[in-house]
């Protein structure tokens, strides 16, 4: 969707980038610029930049940038046109009405009201007359009232299409109820609910909307059913950018996290007075839940499940939170299996005691490691260390790493040097299968194969930088965007991404049209803008000449077998008409 470049200079104008970023990213001033660890890929060393000047901003780690918009796009996981929205909204700026009428955008809204709907029917279920047996259930749960309110927690009645009459009485339609995954097609053609005869917990974002479902069996109706049926991925909800209860507990978290497996024990912890849990829904812990909790959390417990699959979650989480700058911490379940019937058993200070105790998660994976050994015998000092080897040589700080060399060297009578050696190989080995792995990958992105030299066409390092001399040269100097025309061809470019870039640059100059990134945000897909903002950003030194230009294209067409082009600055006015008619033939 297009907006005027009023409104845009408006927009631009009412959210200044910094603004704009603060409450995802803590920034610090750096010269001219601020800095902080990127939302966007997982860090401890901040390679995030926010250029205060140009209103931009570029990630030196994973390459992510642009301007405001781009950044609410990629932070709140919304179209163009959503973010335009988030941000006018935020500034009160009133959007035209004639530029907002995006279909996607108006389904996504749809999606929100019949999410808000169905939370509430549920609920109602859930209190009336006819939610009896899952009254009883919460009742047996431990869950008040109040707990109840607080996360929406409904019933799903047991009939087929209970929710589908409901929402088609609110003037909902059928294909609606369909995309939003609240119903699906019966063999017979008609419409049943998805979620029947379930306990329903909503899945709530950061701005209070309703986004999805997760529904519970609370019955041996059906032996065979699912424990769990969770909302499929929908143009709202993407699981692997959503914790449950972070809405809460991102305003309680003393910048400290609960982690959990499941939503009753994120609920149980809350009602409890543990108001810092989450959990991750209906998915396995991935990369981007970590880019989530790194936004809000410097530490995080985990609160896993004590059985074998619990165990095996928490060596994946802990291998995932290692490459951002949280602090990760490992609750030992004692008492029950999950702090739900910690809690329940219990109470909450014996729950307290639990969430005290937690230890590193060095610690965790060396108690892991020694697991089963008998550690009296020569057999298992040995398997044990060769077990602990492996967790030391992938700490990071020396001094810890020296430190737990030092215990386990006391501890098992044996002398230090030779732990430290078995380490210092093992840290080598990794070192070298890290670099193959990377040197693969290069080849791959330069030449499409792995081990192959680069064809005719290969992106090499001297065709990127005169591509990029290009666009920066015409960003910085337009006027010059008009003598090379009779020279640029599409055909010119090895890489897409700059031609693209190059075309629409040149379009707007043409057009007399605004150069800041904010312009093209709507037009630009977000590898294009990452590059562009990239370029924006580069202060490597340029002549700022026409015949840098034509030393570029003339390398360019040397790459691609042709003469090179002529010295431009030598030419007179005839001697340019001349050749401009020989290059537009």
């Amino acid at each position: 969707m297009r907006f005027s470049e009023e409104f845009l200079d408006e927009l631009r104008f009412r959210n200044d980038i910094q603004s704009v970023i603060s409450p995802y990213v803590a920034l610090k001033p750096a010269g001219r610029t601020m800095v902080g660890l990127c939302p966007f890929h997982n860090e401890k060393t901040p390679s995030f930049t926010v250029y205060l000047e140009n209103q931009s901003y570029y990630c030196f780690g994973c390459g992510a940038g642009g301007d405001c918009i781009t950044f609410i796009k990629n932070a709140e996981n919304l179209d163009y046109t959503e973010a335009v929205r988030y941000l006018a909204e935020k500034s009160g700026l009133a959007l035209p009405v004639d530029s907002y009428d995006d279909t996607v955008s108006r389904l996504r809204h749809r999606i929100y009201e019949m999410n808000r709907a169905a939370a509430r029917f549920y609920y109602v279920m859930l209190t009336g007359q006819n939610g009896e047996k899952a009254q009883n259930y919460v009742l047996k749960r431990g869950l008040s009232p109040e707990t109840c309110k607080k996360f929406g927690i409904g019933f799903a009645p047991d009939q087929w299409d209970s929710l589908v009459r409901h929402l088609k009485n609110a003037g909902f339609s059928e294909d609606e109820l369909v995309t939003a995954s609240l119903a699906r097609k019966a063999k017979n053609g008609g419409l049943i609910d998805v979620f029947r005869n379930r306990l329903m917990f909503p899945v709530i974002d950061l701005r209070g909307n309703v986004i999805a479902f997760s529904g519970r069996v609370f019955d041996d109706k059906d032996p065979n059913a699912p424990k769990y049926i969770n909302s499929p991925e929908t143009l709202v909800y993407k699981k692997s950018q959503v914790l449950y209860a972070l809405n809460f507990a991102k305003n309680n978290n003393d910048k400290k996290l609960i982690l959990c497996e499941g939503n009753m024990d994120v609920i149980a912890l809350h009602q409890a007075g543990f108001t810092n849990a989450v959990a991750a829904m209906g998915t396995s812990f991935t990369p981007g839940h970590a880019k989530l909790l790194a936004n809000y959390a410097d530490e995080v417990l985990l609160a896993y499940d004590g059985d074998a699959a619990g165990q095996k979650a928490v060596n994946k989480v802990i291998s995932i939170l290692e490459t951002t700058h949280i602090k990760t911490k490992v609750i030992k379940m004692v008492g029950g299996k999950d702090p739900d019937e910690i809690i329940r058993t219990h109470g909450k200070e014996r729950m307290r005691d639990i969430l005290n105790g937690a230890v590193n998660d060095t610690e965790f994976r060396l108690s892991q490691a020694e697991a089963g050994l008998d550690l009296t015998s020569p057999d298992g000092k040995v398997n044990y260390l060769n077990n602990a080897v492996a967790v030391l040589a992938s700490l990071k700080n020396p001094m810890e790493r020296d430190i737990y060399i030092t215990k386990i060297s006391s501890d098992l009578d044996v002398l230090k040097p030779a732990i430290s050696e078995m380490v210092e190989k093992e840290i080598k080995q990794r070192k070298n299968r890290s670099e193959r792995t990377i040197f693969t990958d290069i080849q791959k992105q330069i030449t499409g194969h792995p081990n192959i030299a680069g064809t005719e066409k290969a992106f090499n390092a001297k065709t990127k930088r005169a591509e990029e001399a290009l666009i920066r040269s015409v960003l910085q100097n337009p006027d010059f965007c008009k003598k090379l025309e009779p020279f640029i061809r599409p055909e010119l470019f090895f890489s897409e991404i700059h031609k693209k870039l190059y075309f629409n640059i040149a379009q707007k100059i043409k057009n007399n049209q605004k150069l800041e990134l904010t312009y093209f945000a709507g037009e630009l897909t977000a590898a294009e803008m990452n590059v562009l903002s990239r370029l924006v950003n580069d202060k490597t030194l340029l002549s700022n000449t026409l015949q840098e230009c034509m030393d570029c294209i003339a390398a360019l067409n040397a790459e691609k077998g042709k003469t090179s082009s002529p010295n431009i600055v030598e030419l007179d006015d005839e001697g340019f008409r001349e050749l401009f008619k020989k290059a537009s033939k």
